[in-house]
């Protein structure tokens, strides 16, 4: 099975400049950087590394706190951070880190994944989440580089596509070091597709760094001083359509109210512009600066890295990829800075944490408008209390220091 996937791989490479091409015209690709993906660099590494990978944003915002501990680890000399998309590499850029660089992941390929191992001297590699990749790991093993998958998730649905090949997945998940799933549910995976060093450390996302109020912040309280707002965060294609529906029902009832949506891609900020147009809805966008005028209907946030502002200024948030087939997004930040929780039922990516939020009552569960209007008017004005959210920092704090406990028996 390998040979075949290393054909499959070495036609993408035949076929890359098309692929670059096509990503570079839709903003997928930066053309200045697109050539790291072919282990292309400008400058030499000298130092012996320590690599991880996260796919994109919210990956790579949940091992940042991961980063700081290995940054402050005088036995850590390098770090590189590698990640797939080009809104990671922007979110990235804004922390000033002193050991780690930014590469773009290279392509899976045989011949690439040799070169990219030996050119940044790895010691340790560490993959976050779900990114499981034959040639890189068969070339780790090689090498004898421990491999670690932190904060591992394995749905349902990707574990019977491993098994559709039992043997391939046994001969890759067997040449990982150690696993640390997120859930129960991804240990009783590993253990099935052949996986030996398992330790639940729990998830990573329950870590978050307290916010505060600062200048930027105050400024947007005093931007949305005689509004009633709310937050719409993570959303996905069709879910602004029915948030949109929702704010106008919600106007019937608070003249003054004010929706804050913030897409989980912002790439798609003019299309989501046009389908509230199409509803009769006035938006504004917070790159645009302007002001809120009395028929400002939506404000819409199309930047990263700054959500944490609006749910400091909220009470209310629903939470994405809930209503269409998506799987959820993660909901604890905006919990962490006091909003009560509305979500869809499609929450199977992140299901024991909307289990924990909802026996703290924290959260809904609804896809019903109706319902989410009583609970939206319902905690317009009301933060969730200190207690509750002092137990997911809690828990936080303790599933992060027992992650880095087990990754710091690897950094000799």
């Amino acid at each position: 099975m390998y040979f075949i996937y290393s054909i499959l791989t070495n036609l993408v490479i035949v076929i890359s400049p098309i692929i670059f091409f096509y990503r570079i015209l839709k903003g997928k690709e930066d053309i200045k950087r697109f050539q790291e993906k072919l282990c292309i660099y400008s400058s030499t590494n000298f130092l012996k590394t320590i690599w991880i990978h996260a796919a994109s944003v919210g990956e790579l915002m949940s091992i940042i706190p991961i980063i700081k501990k290995l940054e402050n680890n005088k036995k850590v000399n390098k770090i590189l951070l590698t990640t797939s998309t080009t809104s990671s590499a922007k979110i990235f850029a804004k922390f000033k880190f002193k050991k780690t660089t930014h590469r773009y992941y290279p392509l899976d390929t045989n011949y690439i994944t040799k070169k990219f191992i030996k050119y940044w001297q790895l010691q340790l590699a560490i993959f976050v989440d779900s990114e499981i990749w034959p040639n890189m790991f068969k070339n780790l093993d090689n090498n004898k580089i421990p491999i670690i998958i932190l904060n591992a998730r394995i749905t349902k649905k990707s574990f019977k596509k491993w098994k559709i090949f039992p043997d391939f997945a046994k001969q890759i998940f067997n040449k990982i070091s150690l696993a640390l799933p997120s859930n129960f549910e991804t240990l009783k995976y590993l253990k099935l597709l052949g996986a030996n060093n398992i330790k639940l450390a729990g998830n990573l996302k329950y870590f978050g760094d307290k916010k505060f109020i600062n200048k930027d912040s105050y400024l947007l309280k005093k931007k949305f001083k005689d509004l009633k707002i709310w937050c719409a965060a993570s959303t996905h294609n069709n879910e602004e359509i029915i948030i949109g529906k929702l704010h106008k029902d919600l106007k019937k009832y608070k003249k003054k109210i004010l929706t804050i949506i913030i897409p989980r891609h912002v790439n798609r900020t003019l299309n989501i512009i046009n389908d509230l147009d199409k509803i009769g809805l006035k938006t504004i966008t917070h790159s645009s600066k302007k002001k809120i005028r009395d028929d400002t209907d939506i404000y819409l946030v199309d930047t990263y890295g700054e959500a944490y502002k609006f749910y400091n200024l909220a009470n209310v948030t629903f939470v994405g990829g809930s209503i269409i087939k998506h799987g959820g997004q993660n909901p604890l930040e905006p919990a962490r800075s006091g909003n009560y929780i509305i979500n869809g039922p499609n929450i199977s990516n992140f299901k024991e944490i909307y289990a924990f939020l909802l026996k703290n009552k924290m959260s809904l569960t609804t896809s019903n408008t109706i319902k989410m209007k009583k609970i939206i008017l319902a905690n317009l004005d009301n933060k969730i209390s200190n207690y509750n959210r002092k137990k997911i920092f809690n828990i936080g704090n303790k599933i992060l220091n027992k992650n880095y406990f087990h990754i710091n028996k690897y950094i000799l």
